[in-house]
């Protein structure tokens, strides 16, 4: 195993120092979709140009209603302003009724 690669001498993986979501978009019909297609250039570029954005990526799915959603940032402080920014955006406005099947991992946070 090459070092520096997130694994443990048995091969399994170790956590991911960074904050990371994983999840779904999962819109009801296709104007919801229709949304999401035209408001996620604007949200991308955003969340990119954000401070400790490390990767943002939204993809759709053989599904035409479901996409795909993976962030990663380099520590909670980054991962919380992104959350703040977007929940005053015109993405947020657009897609709030969409639903989302999210997880969120990363280093324990400090008290």
């Amino acid at each position: 195993m090459p070092s520096g690669d997130n694994h443990g001498p048995d091969g399994k993986a170790l956590p991911s120092p960074h904050v990371e979501l994983h999840g779904r978009l999962i819109c009801e019909n296709a104007e919801q979709s229709d949304l999401v297609r035209r408001h996620l250039p604007e949200h991308i570029r955003l969340t990119l140009a954000e401070d400790g954005c490390l990767s943002f990526r939204v993809e759709e799915t053989g599904d035409p209603l479901v996409w795909t959603v993976a962030e990663r940032f380099a520590d909670w402080a980054s991962f919380e302003a992104h959350q703040s920014r977007s929940r005053a955006s015109a993405w947020w406005e657009a897609t709030a009724a969409i639903s989302r099947d999210f997880s969120i991992s990363g280093p324990a946070r400090e008290s």
